[in-house]
């Protein structure tokens, strides 16, 4: 299975729904709270393009914030991304 890794900051409800998302699918992840590291967040955004809060990646590729990981819950993409690497 894939290795999940979620970007978070503090007081975010965002990245909690998102964590709740992943642990009510029974999908672990790696969480790397970014709130007191700015060279982290720069680094992250030159990586993935977005400077939004939560960001995830499924297998080292970026899948974006909490809607895109509800969307690809909901059509089934999340279950293909999680096998496929």
């Amino acid at each position: 299975m894939a290795r999940v890794t979620i970007y978070t900051t503090d007081r975010c409800a965002r990245c909690g729904n998102a964590k709740a998302l992943l642990s009510q699918r029974g999908i672990e992840f790696d969480e790397v709270n970014l709130s007191k590291d700015p060279v982290g967040r720069a680094e992250l955004a030159r990586r993935t393009g977005l400077t939004t809060f939560p960001q995830i990646t499924v297998g080292g590729l970026t899948l974006g914030g909490l809607d895109e990981l509800r969307d690809a819950d909901q059509d089934g993409r999340l279950t293909e991304l999680l096998a496929d690497r």
